[in-house]
């Protein structure tokens, strides 16, 4: 017998060694199969039909007067008839979504926006039953709508907790893309607590999950196939997925389905301050180690954040005992709260920290700051590179500026328009101190001394926002 070198065996260990950490690896991929077995049912397809559209609403046509043997005849006459009005099916639209069962009695849950201005709704069970649904009651903030259909022994999903996700874990969502039913796709948390510009007040669950028009309303599962969120919305530039697919958290559904069933209504907590991030400038600027909280650029007036003494240029770093990381974890707090509730604010003032109690109000239906805007001719520029004058009553009545403030007229290249301020700009603060006027502001600017990068407070359409802005 041949006999084998020593370094055979060697290599052979090496090579399986490499191979077993793949191995190990394909062996810990969930299997889905079970999860989409015991689950599926659960998941229902729902389709809505729209009321009529009135006759008024349609373009005015004839059929044009063509000759008898004409090839056309056949084609007007079949889809305008012989006086030229549609068919009386194709006034009626429909839309196409997803839900689930919660209750074996018949409570299904679904997106707001799919069941939005529907006359009538069909949910269609995994086996082919079909029910006319009832809409208990809806919340456009968080695209959340109730339904009931009668039924007995339903099969309905089981509730989790999303807040004991993790970034990274698997989740699994089934529905209707495109209208194809009990379509399953899978993928991971990519993260948590996602504000999004439609809606600040709901920390959305963002995922690599494959969704598309049809998956709304649809459960997102985890691997104990537990509903931990409702599909709401995917970031798209072709209306198709791309990547980021978006759910409420069930955590935040459940309450809203609680106050349906209970009040027929859905109430939030209010603060009344519009907040921004406090970037490493900022931070800079008042005098803070790192960036945290959520700088209040504006307190409205009548809010509770008004009666507690909060003011602009207050930093929120911590929320009825609660740290604030960033401002986009401040509103989710502020929502989930009581009406009514008194909680503790502790915000970083001029260096220092205050406490403030605050009673919680309740969150109006839309608030909206806008202005006009008119640019004057340039006045001065400053050391900044900014051209600001005085506001006059026209313009303060305009620019809803109560009182103080200086009108940014022109912006020259220089730290000002490096830090974003346009003409059309109030100034407010500068250097945590309020502006009453222009002498004010230039007196406060030129006591700054160079090097410095200093908070400036500006007013526009959108709603106030402090910039960093460093002096030269």
């Amino acid at each position: 017998m041949r006999p084998i070198p020593i370094f055979s065996f060697a290599l052979a260990a090496l090579v399986c060694g490499a191979l077993m950490p793949g191995l190990a690896a394909s062996r810990m991929l969930p299997d889905f199969v079970d999860l989409v077995a015991e689950n599926g049912p659960s998941v229902v397809n729902i389709s809505t039909k729209q009321a009529p559209i009135a006759a008024t609403d349609l373009p005015e046509f004839s059929v044009p007067d063509l000759p008898e043997d004409s090839p056309l005849q056949d084609f007007f006459r079949h889809f305008f008839g012989e006086d030229g009005a549609l068919p009386d099916d194709s006034l009626q639209s429909r839309s196409l979504g997803s839900g689930f069962i919660i209750s074996a009695d018949g409570s299904v849950l679904t997106n707001a926006h799919v069941v939005e201005g529907a006359e009538e709704i069909i949910v269609r069970t995994s086996d082919r039953r079909e029910f006319v649904a009832t809409l208990v009651g809806t919340d456009k903030r968080s695209d959340i709508a109730l339904l009931k259909i009668d039924g007995e022994g339903l099969p309905a999903a089981k509730i989790g907790a999303a807040q004991d996700l993790k970034v990274g874990e698997w989740v699994l969502a089934i529905g209707s893309p495109f209208g194809f039913e009990s379509s399953a796709t899978a993928g991971i948390v990519s993260a948590k607590g996602r504000s999004l510009p439609s809606e600040n007040y709901i920390p959305f669950i963002q995922t690599d999950v494959a969704i598309n028009p049809g998956n709304s309303g649809g459960p997102l599962f985890n691997l104990e196939g537990e509903v931990v969120g409702v599909n709401s919305q995917i970031y798209s530039r072709t209306g198709g997925f791309m990547g980021l697919s978006f759910a409420i958290p069930i955590d935040v559904v459940m309450d809203v389905v609680d106050q349906l069933q209970t009040t027929g209504r859905v109430s939030r907590g209010w603060l009344g301050v519009l907040i921004q991030d406090v970037t490493r400038e900022l931070a800079e600027s008042f005098g803070m180690k790192q960036p945290r909280g959520a700088l209040v650029a504006q307190v409205l007036p009548g809010s509770p954040a008004e009666a507690a003494k909060v003011r602009p240029g207050d930093i929120i770093v911590t929320f009825n005992g609660r740290d604030i990381p960033t401002s986009s974890a401040l509103p989710p707090m502020v929502g989930i709260s009581p009406v009514g509730e008194r909680v503790k604010l502790q915000v970083l003032r001029i260096g220092e920290m205050v406490d403030l109690d605050v009673e919680i109000g309740e969150l109006p239906e839309e608030d909206q700051i806008a202005a006009n805007r008119s640019a004057p001719e340039k006045v001065s520029a400053n050391r900044i590179g900014l051209f600001v004058g005085e506001i006059t009553p026209e313009q303060r009545e305009q620019l809803a500026v109560v009182a103080g403030g200086v009108l940014v007229e022109g912006v020259e290249p220089g730290p000002a328009e490096q830090a974003g301020l346009v003409a059309g700009d109030v100034i407010l603060m500068l250097d945590n101190q309020s502006v009453q006027d222009l002498a004010g502001f230039n007196r406060i600017l030129d006591a700054i001394q160079s090097g410095r990068s200093v908070a400036v407070l500006v007013q526009r359409v959108d709603g106030r926002m402090f910039h960093a802005i460093r002096v030269p």
